[in-house]
Formats: structure tokens, sequence, C-alpha cells
């Protein structure tokens, strides 16, 4: 049980820093549960988060959920998935009930701005180690250059390009470990 809750407040914390959408979960998840607990490893993580992608549903839960039942199984999954969720619902209610009152204020509309600014730093940061990490040959590079067109020129859904990526990486791999 102590693990379940270390899991739960272990996820809150990323949960209450993450702002912007999952990618700004990245580096958190990165520092927090593969570098402290070691409850993943950076590529695990990165996998899990790939996985959450195609998935209906919250990136962040649904990465959190992978992470916790790897570790504990379902207890695991709802532990990681509750401690994601719990700050952001807490800010959406307070924000809820309060909005309106402040949104005139000059300072809060400037908060705004610079949150906005400080989460294209994180994304930055979380594409830069998602490339690091998951681009490592000419393959790589391809399947990178189609999946940006196909999301850029398309209206295709997110969840083709990334089933493509992962049916290409497979059967690549594969091929290479036949001719070996």
């Amino acid at each position: 049980m102590k693990i379940l809750f270390e899991m739960f407040f272990a996820f809150a914390g990323v949960g209450a820093l993450t702002f912007g959408g999952g990618y700004t979960m990245l580096p958190l998840l990165q520092k927090k549960i593969a570098a402290r607990h070691g409850w993943a490893t950076d590529e695990e993580i990165m996998d899990y988060y790939a996985i959450a992608q195609g998935l209906p549903g919250i990136i962040a839960v649904n990465t959190a959920m992978l992470i916790g039942h790897k570790r504990k199984g379902f207890p695991g999954q709802i532990a990681a998935a509750l401690g994601m969720a719990a700050p952001s619902v807490v800010v959406i209610l307070m924000i809820a009930m309060f909005i309106q009152n402040f949104l005139h204020l000059e300072w809060v509309r400037h908060a705004f701005a610079g949150v906005r600014v400080a989460v294209l730093a994180l994304i930055t940061d979380a594409t830069v180690k998602l490339w690091q990490n998951g681009v490592k040959d000419l393959t790589g590079i391809i399947i990178f250059v189609i999946a940006v067109l196909a999301f850029t020129l398309t209206p295709v859904s997110p969840a083709a390009p990334l089933l493509a990526g992962a049916v290409c990486g497979i059967v690549i791999k594969e091929r290479k470990k036949k001719k070996r």
C-alpha cells in the first residue's frame, strides 16, 4: 500500500507541474519517475508516451497508467492515473470558480503569456530529447519526415502516422535481423 501512495504523490507532483499538454511532462517524468524512483527507464517512458498518444483520452493520464501498471499492475494504474489527474481537477475547479473575477486584470493576462512561453521551452526540450533517443538512423529520419508531412499536409488522425511508424519500425528491424 505504501508504494501506491508513493506513486500517487509522485504522479501528482508531475501532474501539478504539467502545464501546456503532454509534451511538457516528459522532462518531469524522466527526472521524477525514471531518475528518482526508477519505476521506468527513459526509453520505456518514451515508448509509453508514444503508445499513450495513440490511445483515446488524456496523454498524461494514459502514460501514467502504463507506468503504474508496469510497477504495480492494476492498483498501480489507478494510483498513477488518480495522482496525475488530481492536481488538474483541483486547479480547474478553482479557476472555474474565480476566473471571471480576474480576467480583466492586466497582470493576469501577462501571467498567461509568460506561461505560454515557458510551455514552449518545455516542449522544445522534450522534442530534442525525443529526437536524440528516438531517431537513431536514416530509417528513423525517413519515418520522421513522412510523419511530419502527414501531420502538416493532411487532415489525417494522429493515430494513423503513429501506427504506420510503429509497423514500419517493426518491419524494418525484423528485416535487418534476418539479413544478419
